[in-house]
């Protein structure tokens, strides 16, 4: 099946990840700018007015990019909403995405609703919805999404437990859609992986919190480019979802990285105050497990140079 128009014609098959409070217009203009997608979560725009800000500013600078370099592969944009009944902001959320015709929304936790999917599809949008497992899978599709991010083991932030191999594997029995694979992906050669094993995009998110685009500090980022896969933590104690963490920031705040308890689903909430989950990407830093190719915070377009760099050599390397 052909991939839909606004995912077609990218400079790497590549979907930058929506990044709690390190994806905003810095990061997502310097992605759509380099041809790849850039995408953040609705959420990090504060207070909600601010969404609509945010997404004309990046409407009007990849126009006026699109004029100045017509030759240029410019990739879309897409805004994540968090389905979820403590987001008291979802449905003015969407109605400002709606508004502005946001050509991709990728949502999250819960499939989205019909009115949320019928509103989107009205002016030609598309959906990606995140999953960590099977059964996750088939109620975003019977919900009525066009995509699939499948978030495998070592992804950063919220993720699941299953092997890329098996998630991808069982889904594509299914589903010959549009599909999108995270999970340690840090290099060229791993976005030609993930096209190998049966995924049509690879979804990419720490690799770009050591660029100089992204909006968190520099201790932060120093610790990305120090860290290796075994300083990721898998808990589910800062937001009620098992995610992947940096050790060294869960140390920072006093915490005991191999003793953690145990958290309930019921403490989730993403609400527009200031949150646990808020709280949890300021102090607790995600990360996933690719961080160990991670040595360098450049510029997001030498970034992505390299990455291409190191796609094309894969593919030749495999005289593809």
């Amino acid at each position: 099946m052909a991939l839909p128009a606004v995912l077609q014609n990218l400079r790497l098959p590549v979907i930058g990840a929506p990044m709690f409070i390190a994806s905003g217009p810095a990061l997502v203009l310097a992605q759509c700018k380099a041809g790849i997608v850039g995408a953040f979560p609705a959420l990090n725009a504060r207070p909600q007015a601010m969404l609509d800000s945010w997404l004309t500013e990046i409407a009007t600078e990849l126009a006026a990019f699109r004029q100045a370099r017509p030759d240029a592969l410019v990739g879309p944009f897409a805004v994540n909403q968090i389905v979820h009944q403590s987001n008291d902001r979802l449905a003015d959320d969407v109605a400002v995405c709606v508004r502005h015709r946001v050509p991709i929304i990728i949502s999250s936790l819960r499939a989205p609703p019909p009115e949320m999917l019928n509103a989107i599809h009205a002016y030609g949008g598309i959906v990606l919805h995140d999953v960590i497992s099977i059964r996750h899978a088939h109620k975003a599709l019977e919900a009525g999404v066009d995509g699939l991010i499948l978030v495998a083991a070592g992804a950063g932030g919220h993720a699941g437990t299953l092997s890329p191999f098996a998630l991808v594997s069982e889904v594509r029995r299914f589903f010959s859609g549009p599909i999108a694979l995270s999970g340690a992906i840090a290099t060229g050669d791993g976005i030609l992986a993930a096209q190998a094993m049966g995924a049509d995009l690879a979804y990419i998110g720490t690799r770009w919190l050591a660029t100089k685009e992204s909006n968190i500090d520099d201790a932060y980022r120093e610790a990305i480019i120090e860290s290796a896969a075994a300083d990721i933590v898998y808990t589910n104690l800062f937001t009620g979802v098992h995610g992947n963490y940096l050790k060294k920031s869960i140390q920072r705040a006093g915490l005991d990285p191999d003793n953690l308890p145990s958290a309930d689903k019921s403490t989730m909430n993403f609400g527009s105050g200031g949150t646990s989950a808020a709280k949890a990407w300021r102090d607790i830093w995600g990360a996933g497990q690719g961080v160990g190719a991670i040595d360098d915070a450049p510029p997001l377009a030498d970034l992505v140079a390299c990455l291409e760099e190191q796609y094309l050599a894969a593919r030749k390397r495999l005289s593809l």
